[in-house]
């Protein structure tokens, strides 16, 4: 039976370059580092983590410098934050992933709502999609849009 030939091994740390992490502005699509990237939650009620419902409702904003934060921050800060829209968002959450719900009991323990709340949230959502709209009216920031962050 025959060997292969061994390659001579680089020199540690030879062959790799500094692959750190890369973010993208909210504002401007701004390419940056990980480490350089500055980062706040802002309350908005369009916002449910795809995984831990302890930061539904709060949106992580990613800018490339306090300038474009303070001007994100301020954005959403003029934004009104309806309970509705939250609760909506988190019953859509629940309808989406893991087993059916079929009545509004499992439904309420799938999201941590009470049928009241629930009735509500189904109410604001079937209003808003009869006008056409998903979410409260925006507010204008010139000619850029903020991305957003991650999920919604």
């Amino acid at each position: 039976m025959w060997k292969r030939a061994k390659r001579p091994k680089p020199a540690r740390g030879a062959d790799r370059t500094d692959f750190s992490p890369v973010v993208l502005c909210d504002l401007c699509a701004a390419v940056s580092r990980d480490d350089e990237a500055v980062r706040t939650y802002v309350p908005d009620s369009s916002y449910t983590h795809p995984v831990n419902d302890w930061f539904d409702g709060l949106r992580l904003l990613t800018a490339c410098g306090k300038t474009h934060l303070a001007e994100l921050r301020k954005h959403y800060r003029s934004r009104p934050f309806v309970e509705e829209e939250l609760w909506a968002a988190k019953i859509t959450r629940a309808l989406t992933s893991g087993p059916p719900v079929l009545t509004l009991v499992e439904l309420g323990c799938r999201t941590g709502l009470h049928e009241p709340d629930l009735r509500r949230a189904i109410a604001w959502h079937n209003q808003r999609a009869r006008e056409g709209g998903n979410g409260p009216p925006s507010v204008e920031m010139g000619d850029q849009e903020p991305r957003g962050g991650e999920g919604a």
